[in-house]
C-alpha cells in the first residue's frame, strides 16, 4: 500500500507540474496574440513587457504573494502573512501518505512546490492581460512597477478570498479555475489603467468617431490564440489538482471536453455575431471569441454537460463583439479587447456556475464578482495613480508617433519593414 500511495503521489505531482508548464505556455500565446494586435512599432517593447512581467510575477509570488494567498492562518479578510515558502518552509520532506476511509489517502496529495509553481503561473497570467490593454502608450517601466505590485500584494489578496480559504470561499463562492480570481482581476487592473491612461492618438475623433488601428500580424495573433487554447486544457485540467485515482481522471478528461466545446461554441458565436454586424467575418473577432468561451467555462468546467459548455462559450463569444463595440464607444481604448474578454466575460463566466452546479448559488457569485472587481479595482488605481503623480505612466506624444519599441526599448522589431524616421504606422 505504501509503493501505491507513494506512486499517486509521483503521479499527481508530476501531472500538476505538466500542467503547470502548460499555463507557462500560455505566456507566449498572450505575447504573440499581443504582438500581432499592436502596431509594428510597438512590437519589440510588446514582447519585452511579456517577458519581464513573467520574471516579475515569478519572483515576487515566491517573495510575497504565495504565503499571501495560502498563508497558515488568516481571519478570512486579513491572512497570516506566511513568508517562509521563499526560504525552503515547504520542501515536502514531511509528506504524510496514508490511505483514508474512502479509499483515497489522507495527507499530502502533491509535492508543495509542484503548487507553488502551477499557481505562480496563474498570477503572471492575470498580469498577462494588463500588458495589452494598457499598450501602444505606457512606459515600459511603470508598467514593470505596477507588476511589482500587482503580483505580490493586489492578485494575491483576492486569490486568499476564495482559494486560500477566505471569507468569499466561506460564503460559497465558486470559482473553480479563476474567471473570477485570474481573469476579472487582470482585467480590473487593467480596465484601472486604462482609465488613467487615456486612449491612443487618433484613436478617436474630435466628433466622436471611431477609428480603427489595425494590428500588424494577423497570422502571429492567431498563433497566440492557439497556444493560449492549447494551454488552458492546463489551466482548467491542472486545476481538478489530483489525477490518480478513476473519478478523479474521469474529472480530468470532462474538464478537458468542456474546456474545448466552450472555445468551440465561443469562435463560431463571435464569427456568426461579427457577420450579422459587420456583413464580413471578422478575425479578431473571431480570436476573441475563442478566448472568450474559454474565459466563460473557467468558473466551472467540470459540471457542465458538453452541450451546456458550448452553450457557455457561444455566450461568451456574443458578449465579447458588443462589449469591444460598448467601449470602443465609451472611448475606453484596450487595443487587444483584454478588459472585454476577461473582464466581460469573466463575469458572465461566474454567473454561468449556478446553472450547472447546484452548491452555487447567484447571491454567493455575485457578492465574488464585486469584491474581486471592487477590490482589484480600486487598489490597482490607487497603484496607478501614484505612477501617474510620480514617475508617469505615458510616454510622449512624439514618442508615441514614432513608437514605442524605439523610446523604450532602442530597437525595432521588424528593422528592414519599418524606418525609424516618420514611422507612423
Amino acid at each position: 500500500m505504501e509503493e501505491i500511495l507513494n506512486l499517486r503521489y509521483a503521479l499527481d505531482t508530476f501531472y500538476f507540474l505538466v500542467s503547470g508548464a502548460l499555463v507557462m505556455w500560455m505566456a507566449a500565446g498572450f505575447a504573440m496574440l499581443e504582438a500581432g494586435l499592436v502596431r509594428a512599432k510597438n512590437t519589440a517593447e510588446i514582447l519585452t513587457k511579456n517577458v519581464a512581467l513573467f520574471a516579475i510575477a515569478s519572483i515576487m509570488y515566491m517573495l510575497m504573494g504565495y504565503g499571501i494567498m495560502y498563508p497558515e492562518g488568516g481571519n478570512g479578510v486579513i491572512p497570516a502573512f506566511d513568508l517562509s515558502f521563499m526560504f525552503g518552509g515547504d520542501n515536502d520532506a514531511g509528506a504524510v501518505l496514508k490511505q483514508g476511509a474512502d479509499g483515497w489517502y489522507d495527507g499530502d496529495y502533491y509535492s508543495g512546490m509542484s503548487d507553488f509553481f502551477f499557481q505562480v503561473v496563474f498570477v503572471a497570467t492575470a498580469m498577462s492581460i494588463v500588458s495589452g490593454a494598457v499598450a501602444e502608450r505606457m512606459k515600459l517601466w511603470s508598467f514593470l512597477l505596477f507588476a511589482v505590485v500587482m503580483t505580490g500584494f493586489i492578485y494575491p489578496m483576492q486569490g486568499y478570498w476564495k482559494w486560500g480559504g477566505g471569507f468569499l470561499d466561506a460564503l460559497g463562492f465558486q470559482d473553480f479555475a479563476g474567471s473570477g480570481v485570474v481573469h476579472l482581476a487582470g482585467a480590473s487592473a487593467a480596465l484601472a489603467g486604462v482609465l488613467l491612461l487615456g486612449a491612443r492618438k487618433g484613436k478617436y475623433g474630435p466628433d466622436g468617431q471611431i477609428r480603427a488601428i489595425p494590428g500588424a500580424n494577423m497570422p502571429m495573433a492567431t498563433l497566440g490564440t492557439f497556444i493560449l487554447w492549447m494551454g488552458w486544457f492546463g489551466f482548467n485540467g491542472g486545476s481538478e489538482l489530483v489525477l490518480s485515482n478513476v473519478g478523479e481522471a474521469n474529472a480530468v478528461a470532462a474538464v478537458f471536453v468542456n474546456t474545448n466545446a466552450a472555445a468551440a461554441g465561443g469562435v463560431v458565436a463571435a464569427l456568426l455575431t461579427a457577420r450579422a454586424i459587420f456583413g464580413k467575418a471578422d478575425l479578431t473577432m473571431t480570436l476573441n471569441g475563442a478566448l472568450a468561451g474559454l474565459v466563460a467555462i473557467t468558473a466551472e468546467p467540470l459540471a457542465p454537460s458538453p452541450v451546456w459548455a458550448t452553450a457557455v462559450g457561444m455566450v461568451g463569444g456574443v458578449l465579447v463583439v458588443f462589449a469591444i463595440l460598448s467601449l470602443d464607444k465609451l472611448k475606453i481604448d484596450d487595443p487587444v479587447g483584454a478588459i472585454s474578454v476577461h473582464g466581460v466575460v469573466g463575469m458572465w463566466g461566474l454567473l454561468a456556475v449556478p446553472f450547472s452546479n447546484s452548491d452555487a448559488s447567484f447571491g454567493a457569485q455575485i457578492t465574488g464578482l464585486l469584491v474581486i472587481f471592487g477590490w482589484t479595482f480600486v487598489a490597482s488605481f490607487l497603484v496607478w495613480l501614484v505612477l501617474k503623480m510620480t514617475v508617469g505612466i505615458r510616454v510622449s506624444e512624439e514618442e508615441e508617433y514614432n513608437g514605442v519599441d524605439l523610446s523604450e526599448c532602442g530597437l525595432e522589431a521588424y528593422p528592414e519593414f519599418v524606418g525609424s524616421r516618420g514611422s507612423g504606422i
